[in-house]
């Protein structure tokens, strides 16, 4: 345990404070269970080692360690907390724990034997809390971040340090809004770069090997989070990467399921299905459906799309088709707050209210017209006017 230690104090002084992610000061930290889950690279270990740099005065009463460390193959997760609670614990906060086999019944045992301990976790964005060896979803809150915001990408860029809007006030004030910006930013030069490269905090890494990065995570998470979460086969893997570069070179497309199981070697509509929604728990994919159709994997989705303007860029073919690339930028800023669902009139229909229509400049208004709470979301415009909206506003929402 005293090598846990040292790499948790040496991990805590190489945690920068100087920026913090949208989600750091919207988690309750005071409640006795707490699951964080996101994907690869989106910075759920930088969140909880700064939330222990900001809070904590490092002694024996909070520890923080990774499952993927080489001790866990010789302790298990109990052992460690009985250890650290018996010599003072009382705050633990756990790393990766879809990479140990054993996660969900031991942190049950834990919160159940240990009630004056707490506990953070994180894990990938699969991770299923009500699924497992034990269902915790009636002790554990779960919260989920993602990639960087538009409006975060600013401020790690230190461009401006801009308050997260609410849907409605960029509805309703947008005008305003976007004129007080611009008249300190070029905002659309950091826009078009936001695109590219600018929603996984690890683009500071190095710019010239981003998207090469990218790509190795994308197949860490297909050969390694996909077969711990869901202990997929070998053959499943192989189908997924086909499935995800099928739908790389085509999204946004309104997918023909006995095509795509065609193309990937299955005679199983339902497998194909079931492809499509591990896809998109790993926050690689969003499968996009109308309203009635409800959240049923079963069901087909009327659009796929990747699920960053980054993946595009780094998997794709369609790197410079703007259409596509507008269209994932909306859904994507949108979905974490809201519920988005295809429109048969438009683009999106968004909690089941407000109709969109994505596009240039130059697109009109003819889709949209006559009809009540209806926007144009149009690129290429700093300010707009009306129900015509700036896009890159819908990207100061967290």
């Amino acid at each position: 345990m005293e090598k846990l230690i040292e790499r948790f104090a040496i991990r805590l002084r190489n945690t920068s404070l100087s920026f913090k992610r949208y989600l750091l000061h919207s988690i309750d930290w005071g409640d006795r269970l707490i699951a964080i889950k996101g994907a690869r690279g989106v910075g759920k270990t930088t969140l909880i080692l700064q939330h222990i740099k900001e809070n904590f005065k490092i002694d024996a009463t909070v520890l923080y360690v990774s499952l993927d460390d080489i001790y866990f193959q010789a302790h298990s997760l109990v052992d460690l907390a009985e250890e650290f609670y018996k010599n003072g614990g009382k705050h633990l906060f756990i790393d990766e724990v879809h990479k140990y086999s054993n996660w969900s019944l031991e942190l049950k045992n834990i919160y159940d034997n240990y009630q004056d301990l707490k506990v953070v976790f994180t894990g990938s964005s699969m991770l299923e809390i009500y699924k497992g060896d034990a269902d915790l979803s009636r002790r554990a809150v779960s919260y989920e971040l993602k990639g960087l915001s538009f409006r975060e990408y600013l401020t790690f860029e230190k461009k401006a340090d801009l308050a997260p809007l609410d849907l409605s006030d960029i509805l309703v004030n947008h005008h305003q809004i976007a004129t007080e910006i611009t008249a300190e930013l070029k905002i659309l030069p950091e826009f078009k770069q936001y695109l590219k490269m600018g929603y996984y905090p690890f683009y500071k890494e190095g710019k010239n090997s981003y998207h090469q990065k990218l790509n190795n995570i994308v197949n860490l998470i297909l050969e390694t989070d996909v077969t711990s979460v869901y202990r997929a086969e070998y053959q499943t893997i192989l189908k997924l990467k086909k499935l995800l570069y099928v739908i790389a070179t085509s999204v946004p497309f309104q997918p023909n399921i006995t095509k795509l199981s065609e193309k990937i070697d299955t005679t199983s509509r339902s497998s194909t299905l079931q492809y499509l929604d591990y896809l998109e728990k790993a926050n690689l994919i969003i499968n996009l459906k109308t309203s009635a159709k409800g959240n049923n994997y079963l069901v087909k989705p009327d659009k796929i799309y990747l699920e960053n303007t980054n993946l595009m860029v780094a998997l794709g073919d369609q790197a410079n088709e703007e259409g596509n690339i507008r269209e994932t930028f909306f859904l994507n800023q949108l979905s974490g707050a809201n519920q988005v669902n295809t429109s048969k009139i438009s683009d999106f229909l968004v909690n089941n209210q407000y109709t969109f229509e994505v596009g240039g400049k130059n697109k009109g208004k003819s889709q949209i017209k006559g009809l009540d709470d209806a926007f144009l979301a149009s690129d290429n415009i700093e300010i707009g006017f009306g129900n015509k909206i700036p896009i890159w506003l819908f990207g100061l929402l967290y």
